[in-house]
C-alpha cells in the first residue's frame, strides 16, 4: 500500500492513532488553559511565570533520562502506557478540581506542571517505540510522521476548542475535558491484539543499560549533529506558548478566543508539515538543513508582524518548519538506530527535544517580559539559522576529499 495514510491499514495501528487523536486534543486543551490561567489570572501578564512552568513541566525529561529510555526497552510497553496515561488523567482531574472550586495558585500550577512532566518523561520514549510494534519496520517512518500529523491536528483543533471553553465557562472545565480524554487511549490499550510478548522488549531485555545509549550516539557522527542542530531549535526556539501568548496579550491585546485562533493557525501549519513528512520514505540532514533554516526565517518575519493577521500568516509557516524538522529528527533517529536501542536512543532526543526548555523557557519568558515578545521571537529566529549552520558545515565537510583516499 502506498500514500501518506499507508499504516492505517493495520488495524492496531487505527485503533492506536483514534484514542490517541481525542487524547491528543484534550492534552492541547489543557496547555492552552494552563498559560491563559497562568498568564491573565495568576500573574499579571508575567511571561517569565509561564516559562517557569514550561521548564518544571518539561524538566523531567532531563532528570529522569537515566530511567526513561531504559524503561522503555526493557518493560512491556502496554502496560507502560497504561501506568502514564492513566497517571497522567488523574493529575489533570486534580488541577481541574482546584481551577473550577476557585482555589487554585500559581504554586499548584508548579507542583502539577513537575508531575505532570515526571509522567509525560516516562510516557514519551514508550509511546514513540510502542508503534514499531504496531507496523512492521518499513512503514516505521510514515507512522512516525502520522503521529505527528495526529499530534498536530490535535493541536489545531484543540486551543481553538480550548479559548470558547475558556470565554464561556472558564479554565477549570477545561482540565476536566482533558482528565476525560484519556479515557479514550486507555481504551484503545485494552482493545489492540498484539502477539506474544513485545518485540523491541524481547530483542533488548537482556542487553546493556542506559550508558550503552549514549556511548551509541557519541560513536555515530550524523546522530550528534542531529541532537545539536534539535538542542539548539527546541532549547530556544520551540518556546511557542511564550512567544504566541506575549504576543497576543502584550502587542495585539486580543482576548482568550484570539489567542486559542493563534495556535491553531500554527498548528494547521504543523499538520501541513507531518503530512509532507508522511510522503517521504526517508529524511535526510539537507532537509533538517533546509526545515532549520526556514524556521529560523519566519521567526524573524514573525517579529516583525505589523498586525494580528500577518502574525497568524506567518505563525502557519513557523508551523510547518518546525514540524517538518522535528518529525524529520524523529523518524532519522529511529530509522537509523537498532531495534534494541530504539528506546533509549529515543529517550535522549526527546530529553534534548523537551528537556533543554528548563534552560531555554526561563531565558526567552524574560526576554519577553523585560525587552518585549519581538526580542524573545529573534531569539528563536537565531536557533533557526545557527542549527541550519551546524547542518551545513557537517555536510560540507562530509563532502570535501579525502587526501588519503581522493574525492568521496
Amino acid at each position: 500500500m502506498k500514500g501518506p495514510f499507508r499504516s492505517l491499514a493495520n488495524a492496531n495501528y487505527r485503533i492506536w492513532a483514534a484514542g490517541a487523536l481525542i487524547s491528543n486534543v484534550g492534552t492541547w486543551m489543557q496547555r492552552t488553559a494552563q498559560d491563559w490561567l497562568v498568564l491573565t489570572e495568576l500573574t499579571h501578564q508575567n511571561a517569565a511565570a509561564v516559562g517557569i512552568v514550561m521548564g518544571l513541566q518539561f524538566g523531567p525529561q532531563i532528570l529522569l533520562l537515566p530511567l526513561t529510555g531504559y524503561v522503555a526497552d526493557h518493560f512491556d510497553r502496554r502496560k507502560l502506557l497504561f501506568c502514564t496515561q492513566a497517571a497522567m488523567g488523574v493529575l489533570a482531574l486534580g488541577l481541574g478540581l482546584l481551577a473550577v472550586t476557585g482555589l487554585v495558585q500559581l504554586w499548584h500550577v508548579y507542583v502539577f506542571a513537575f508531575l505532570l512532566g515526571c509522567a509525560a518523561a516516562f510516557d514519551a520514549p514508550v509511546r514513540q517505540a510502542f508503534v514499531s510494534e504496531l507496523v512492521e519496520e518499513r512503514y516505521l517512518a510514515n507512522a512516525v510522521a502520522l503521529n505527528s500529523t495526529s499530534f498536530n491536528a490535535a493541536r489545531m483543533m484543540g486551543p481553538a476548542i480550548a479559548g470558547g471553553v475558556i470565554a464561556a465557562v472558564g479554565s477549570g472545565s477545561v482540565f476536566l475535558v482533558n482528565a476525560v480524554s484519556f479515557l479514550a487511549v486507555l481504551s484503545s490499550l485494552a482493545f489492540l491484539r498484539l502477539e506474544g510478548p513485545a518485540r523491541g522488549h524481547r530483542l533488548s531485555a537482556s542487553r546493556g543499560g542506559f550508558a550503552d545509549g549514549f556511548r551509541y550516539v557519541l560513536r555515530r557522527p550524523d546522530l550528534r549533529v542531529v541532537l545539536l542542530m534539535l538542542f539548539l531549535v527546541g532549547t530556544f526556539g520551540l518556546n511557542f506558548p511564550i512567544f504566541i501568548s506575549t504576543m497576543a496579550v502584550s502587542v495585539f491585546h486580543v482576548g482568550a478566543g484570539q489567542y486559542g485562533l493563534l495556535t491553531s493557525m500554527m498548528a494547521a501549519g504543523s499538520v501541513s508539515g507531518a503530512l509532507l513528512a508522511a510522503t517521504r520514505a526517508r529524511p535526510g540532514l539537507p532537509l533538517l538543513l533546509t526545515a532549520a533554516a526556514m524556521f529560523g526565517l519566519t521567526c524573524a518575519a514573525a517579529a516583525a508582524a505589523p498586525s494580528y493577521l500577518a502574525f497568524g500568516l506567518t505563525l502557519f509557516t513557523i508551523g510547518l518548519a518546525a514540524q517538518t524538522f522535528t518529525t524529520s529528527t524523529n523518524s532519522l533517529a529511529q530509522i537509523s538506530t537498532e531495534p534494541h536501542m530504539r528506546g533509549r536512543v529515543i529517550a535522549i532526543v526527546l530529553a534534548i527535544a523537551l528537556g533543554g526548555t528548563p534552560i531555554g523557557a526561563p531565558i526567552v519568558g524574560w526576554i519577553a517580559s523585560t525587552l518585549g515578545p519581538r526580542w524573545a521571537l529573534c531569539v528563536g529566529a537565531a536557533s533557526g539559522l545557527m542549527a541550519a549552520a551546524v547542518a551545513g558545515l557537517y555536510l560540507a565537510e562530509r563532502r570535501r576529499p579525502n587526501p588519503d583516499t581522493g574525492p568521496a
